[in-house]
């Protein structure tokens, strides 16, 4: 009788011992990989698509109804990482927070390509809306799986609406805006015209000073816009196109164009509400990535022959 106990025991203890390894010991999985539980998904099913990614062995449904707690299943996508054991799946897919994606919005960024974007992302549903040009903030904003495109637009735009009724009411009176419509607007060239943040308040600057006396703001990208809707134009502006006539075409019209033309970050539209003083109404490129700045029409154009025989030594004219 007392080797009987010891067998049973014996049994019992091995029995407990593979039990615990088949839960708390490493799992098969062989390498990280992310799993998409549905919206209402049963254990049983849970289980099922676990199995078929190799993420648990067989047992996993078993010792989960014993040993897992009544919490439920979330929905949603997970990162399970390799030799994962069978409690930390369960306690992932019960308590652990749903993989978030990424999508970002670079500054100066035109509303088409963001569109383009957000319908290239094979992890959103749903149409993607059109974007009003410059309604949506640049910056990297999360998703889960399955998250609609139009609900992320609305994070987005939501974003750059409570930027700019933070900024708006801050602003210098050093430039002739009327609305901060007008401020995205001016911002959404200054943000085309340079990629130095340092420059960005002089070359706002240089606007809200053409602004404020009348003169053309001549600015290249809006004379790009109606043409590619903000992407590059990949060749020079041709002369029709410095003629043109349309609203957004600066070269013809006095005055801000009809609409942003990108979307832009949160330093340029400071730049814009706050821009350095400087009496510089002209400014051109130098060569560096930068520009050189001028406050008459005479310096102006010997920067521009400067510029001129710069890209002509490098083979560019």
């Amino acid at each position: 009788m007392t080797k009987l106990l010891r067998l049973l025991a014996l049994i019992a203890g091995v029995g407990i011992f593979l039990i615990a390894w088949l839960w708390w010991g490493p799992g098969p999985l062989k390498r990280p990989i992310s799993v998409t539980i549905p919206e209402g998904s049963t254990l049983a099913q849970t289980a099922e698509g676990l199995g078929y990614s190799n993420s648990v062995g067989p047992e996993w449904y078993y010792l989960a109804r014993i040993l897992g707690g009544k919490a439920h299943i979330q929905a949603g996508e997970f990162r399970i990482p390799a030799h994962a054991s069978g409690a930390s799946v369960l306690y992932l897919l019960q308590h652990g927070k749903p993989l978030l994606r990424l999508v970002t919005v670079t500054e100066g960024m035109p509303s088409i390509i963001v569109e383009e974007k957000l319908t290239a992302s094979p992890y959103l549903s749903g149409p993607t809306p059109t974007i009003p040009e410059g309604s949506v903030l640049p910056d990297s904003y999360g998703f889960e799986r399955g998250d609609s495109r139009a609900a992320l637009v609305r994070q987005m735009q939501a974003a750059m609406t409570k930027t700019i009724a933070q900024l708006w009411p801050k602003r210098s009176m050093d430039c002739p805006l009327a609305t901060p419509e007008q401020a995205i607007a001016l911002a959404s060239i200054v943000e085309k015209e340079t990629a130095k943040s340092a420059e960005r308040p002089v070359v706002a600057g240089v606007y809200c000073n053409r602004l404020k006396i009348g003169m053309k703001l001549d600015a290249d990208p809006t004379v790009i816009y109606p043409v590619t809707k903000g992407k590059p134009l990949g060749r020079r502006i041709t002369k029709s196109e410095l003629h043109a006539s349309n609203d957004y075409n600066t070269y013809e019209r006095p005055g801000l164009p009809a609409g942003p033309i990108a979307n832009p970050g949160k330093a340029s539209i400071e730049a814009v509400l706050h821009p350095a003083q400087t009496k510089a109404l002209y400014f051109v490129a130098d060569g560096t990535g930068g520009h050189v700045f001028a406050e008459t029409l005479a310096e102006q154009n010997a920067n521009v022959a400067k510029w001129y025989a710069l890209r002509r030594q490098r083979g560019q004219m």
